[in-house]
């Protein structure tokens, strides 16, 4: 296996933050994370979508923080945590995530996370260990649409998205080996922090297939063990082409609903058409609401 090693392009250009952040040892990945909020409060464990560091739900954290106490993550090949190449994959990420809980958190938590962030979240109420997970929320998540072969509707080929992280990878490369920014974005510009502390290979592994290779999303969902919540946000159907603009569609959102309620599990559908993908940024008061209220439905 390759070295694992720092984000080698955002080593140097890294920006302070509302809250502080602090590293755990997982092994394989040294893990970032920040805390907000009283340990007396419920367990809340944040996980960032692709492209973003905890710093994007930044202001959720501080709205949430009043009634849970908050962790945020930054998934290995994300800020400033362990950049791993050839090692993306929703098992390792879930993996190092188990490890988190067990030696961060250390008591059950609920959990929320947004696009690749919400599939990890699914993820865990499937394979953490026992006790870990009160229940979790996935906001926009693209099940079976993140897939090369789904099957449910569109793969990532066939989305929005797909191209895009095509691009990314050829114009960046892994670990921005290439680091044609210019090239990738048309412009002068200069990336931005996120980009800046993110690997490539991530959309590599997406657009090849290897993330979810060793975990079909509907092998997943059967196994889920716990309440979930699905938020589905904007999305439509190119009428001419098929593709899917949006995170994942009604069939693959009516398709999970089934499989986890065939597994005998609480399922909370909130259909949010209005909201950006991300809502946690848009609208935080929002997407703090919705996700207070649910939790505390939980048993």
């Amino acid at each position: 296996m390759p070295d694992a090693k720092p984000n080698p392009a955002a080593r140097d250009s890294f920006v302070p933050h509302a809250f502080p952040e602090q590293t755990v040892d997982l092994g394989e990945v040294a893990m970032n994370y920040a805390t907000a909020g009283s340990p007396g409060k419920p367990a809340l464990l944040l996980i960032p979508g692709q492209t973003e560091s905890w710093w994007g739900m930044e202001t959720a954290v501080g709205l949430l923080a009043s009634d849970f106490q908050v962790f945020c993550v930054d998934l290995r090949g994300q800020g400033r945590s362990t950049w791993t190449p050839r090692r993306y994959s929703l098992d390792n990420m879930g993996n190092d995530l188990v490890r988190f809980l067990q030696l961060v958190v250390k008591r059950p938590a609920v959990i929320s996370g947004n696009s690749s962030g919400g599939v990890l979240a699914c993820w865990l109420a499937a394979f953490a260990m026992p006790g870990q997970i009160r229940g979790a929320h996935m906001e926009d998540p693209p099940l079976f649409a993140s897939e090369l072969l789904p099957a449910h509707g569109q793969s990532i080929r066939q989305s929005v998205v797909g191209p895009v992280f095509a691009r990314l990878n050829k114009h960046l490369g892994d670990q921005w080996s290439l680091g044609d920014w210019a090239g990738f974005s048309g412009g002068d510009a200069p990336p931005p922090q996120r980009m800046q502390e993110y690997d490539p290979e991530w959309a590599r592994a997406f657009i090849e297939g290897t993330v979810a290779q060793t975990c079909p999303h509907e092998r997943m969902l059967a196994q889920v063990k716990c309440p979930v919540m699905l938020s589905h946000h904007s999305r439509t159907i190119d009428p001419t082409t098929g593709v899917i603009i949006g995170a994942l569609s009604d069939l693959q959102a009516g398709m999970a609903r089934k499989i986890v309620t065939d597994a005998g599990q609480p399922f909370e559908y909130v259909d949010a058409p209005d909201a950006a993908h991300s809502m946690h940024a848009a609208d935080p008061p929002r997407f703090a609401k919705m996700l207070t209220e649910w939790a505390g439905k939980l048993p």
